[in-house]
């Protein structure tokens, strides 16, 4: 973690010792709607995980997903992703990815398809559109101020640098700037090409962000956000997407002995399914998770997955992150 690129940042509290009562209110997701409501289901493909953790439904071993890349290229998100440019395909392929909204005070993955080869410039001026009204509806929020414009986005050696508009440090207190950093930079290195981020707005580079002073010394990544991601970030499937028996989930996750559990209610309230995950690392480490799982509904049609883990002080569920979906058989 590039400690100094960032000075100002809040730790997050250990989240095994937080004991809650799990809460599974079976969100409304509707299959489509009117105006940009109608962006609801969508295709639940996203880029290939690269490290499989493990899942056991009900106590039986399940098989993870195969991995399909190499080793993680992005640090601290291990997510191996499409190129920032796009790849070798046409100018005009389309290429799905991910833009980053908040959740409460967290970030959290939307759906977005964006042309080649600008592909990483096109997801940021994605983010900077907002939420649909279908994601609003599911309490995604953003902290960008809005008409905050994109000006320019190049790369080099891996790191992205973001020149925006002065809009985008004006207003809210520290948590703000920093989130609206975070949703940028989680954005960007989405891409497997990029790895950190260096801030300019307006034609300047930015060593002090927002009336919180926040410091920029250097380019920052994911991990100078740790405490802005949920104890289990799902990366896929997006929020919104139709899924399929049996489903791949994959994402990263910091939860004690890098344990939790992911469950699927169907619209009836029905549990179709609750696996046991384990990521590659956690316990104050972020690790990584790809597992596909059988889920088995009463009723197709709206539903709900939620990541959750086991309080090691009393096994009280504590709920840290949930996706609304739609589930086919």
């Amino acid at each position: 973690m590039n400690s100094e690129a960032l000075s100002v940042r809040a730790r997050r509290p250990h989240r095994a010792l937080v004991t809650a009562t799990l809460a599974l209110p079976l969100l409304a997701v509707t299959a489509c709607g009117a105006g940009t409501d109608s962006t609801a289901p969508g295709g639940s493909s996203g880029p290939p995980k690269a490290t499989a953790g493990s899942a056991t439904p009900g106590g039986t071993s399940a098989t993870p997903a195969p991995s399909a890349s190499a080793t993680p290229t992005t640090p601290g998100a291990g997510v191996p992703t499409p190129s920032a440019s796009g790849g070798t395909g046409s100018a005009a392929k389309q290429v799905r990815t991910a833009v980053y909204f908040l959740h409460g005070e967290q970030v959290s993955s939307a759906p977005r398809t964006v042309t080649a080869p600008a592909t990483a410039t096109a997801a940021v001026r994605a983010l900077l559109n907002g939420p649909s009204r279908f994601e609003q509806n599911r309490s995604r929020t953003t902290a960008i101020p809005s008409g905050t414009k994109l000006r320019s986005l190049t790369v080099r050696n891996h790191v992205a640098t973001v020149d925006l508009s002065g809009r985008y440090d004006d207003g809210g207190g520290s948590l703000s700037m920093r989130a609206r950093l975070a949703q940028v930079v989680f954005t960007t290195t989405r891409f497997a090409t990029i790895h950190s981020v260096r801030f300019e707005l307006d034609g300047k580079p930015v060593k002090h962000f927002g009336g919180e002073g926040i410091v920029l010394s250097g380019p920052v990544g994911r991990a100078d956000f740790e405490d802005l991601a949920p104890a289990v970030l799902v990366e896929s499937p997006l929020i919104g997407d139709t899924v399929r028996t049996p489903v791949r989930v994959w994402g990263s996750a910091n939860t004690f002995e890098a344990v939790f559990r992911l469950k699927v209610t169907d619209t009836t309230g029905h549990t179709a399914a609750d696996v046991r995950v384990t990521a590659t690392s956690g316990t104050g480490t972020r690790g990584t998770f790809d597992v596909t799982f059988p889920y088995k509904p009463v009723r197709t049609g709206p539903g709900l997955l939620t990541a959750y883990y086991l309080s090691p002080r009393d096994g009280r569920a504590v709920t840290v992150d949930t996706v609304p979906l739609y589930l086919n058989r």
